[in-house]
């Protein structure tokens, strides 16, 4: 039996080689957009329970459609136009895929957002 390295889709290469490391780089516009949109929105995330937090930040982003496009424009507008001909073709899955890292990256830094809002 040969030892095959696992071949990763478009997506995927997408994802961890361009997505990545612009959501690294845009960290604090999207904790800064995050808290903004907790202030805005009269969430007391400080009293919240952990959960509740990570309860309150996937329904944002997967129900505000508005705030959802957003964060995905912040994330895309990095991209340049020959980028984004590889993105194109896989939207869709990749902007599930920028949500799912946004929900990670900004529930991983809870404590920076009871300091923003």
């Amino acid at each position: 039996m040969t030892d095959t390295p696992l071949e990763t889709s478009p997506a995927e290469q997408i994802q961890n080689e361009l997505l990545r490391p612009i959501l690294k780089s845009q960290n604090e516009l999207i904790l800064a957009l995050f808290g903004h949109y907790l202030t805005k929105h009269k969430f007391n995330f400080d009293r919240a329970s952990p959960e509740d937090q990570s309860v309150f930040i996937d329904h944002t982003l997967k129900k505000d459609h508005k705030f959802r496009n957003l964060m995905i424009g912040l994330i895309v507008g990095h991209l340049t136009p020959a980028q984004w001909q590889g993105y194109a073709p896989h939207e869709d899955e990749l902007n599930r895929r920028i949500i799912t890292m946004l929900i990670k990256r900004i529930d991983s830094q809870k404590q920076q957002l009871s300091a923003v809002a």
